[in-house]
């Protein structure tokens, strides 16, 4: 096992399959040494985390659904990798929460992922983000977020 499964055991964390499309696109694509991955929502396998930030799902569930995101974008970079240990940086992620009106605290909804990268790949999981409030997401989620990922 690489480091990085090492660390996701200590966590507490098994990787669920990962995600297939609901739509016309495929989960990640390879672009040189950089890995895209398509964007990964709140879902696990008790159905997730869905509704509005600040409304049906408070701050604490919200950090929980960003959390879920990164857990599932890690599962896509295993599928994709075959060895997390290639995983060189996670460069930049992009965070949309579905938020309920006049709810501000985006930052700190996707500071579930981000924190959740740092955990598992250290220094290497630190990256450039975005953070968005959005009106809804698919399929009712609460939160979506989408990676690059530098890979050896």
């Amino acid at each position: 096992m690489s480091d990085i499964e090492n660390r996701l055991a200590a966590l507490g964390i098994v990787l669920p399959q990962p995600v297939a499309p609901v739509a016309n696109y495929v989960p990640f694509v390879f672009s040189g040494a950089q890995l895209f991955i398509s964007g990964q929502v709140s879902t696990d396998a008790q159905g997730g985390i869905k509704g509005s930030v600040g409304g049906d799902v408070d701050l604490a569930q919200g950090q929980a659904a960003a959390r879920l995101c990164g857990i599932n974008l890690i599962s896509q970079m295993k599928a994709a990798l075959g060895d997390l240990g290639r995983v060189k940086r996670i460069v930049k992620l992009g965070g949309f929460v579905q938020a309920a009106e006049g709810f501000t605290a985006i930052p700190q909804v996707v500071n579930g992922c981000s924190d959740l990268m740092v955990e598992v790949f250290g220094d290497a999981g630190r990256h450039a983000r975005s953070a968005v409030g959005v009106y809804q997401l698919p399929l009712g989620f609460a939160v979506e977020v989408d990676a690059i990922v530098e890979v050896a």
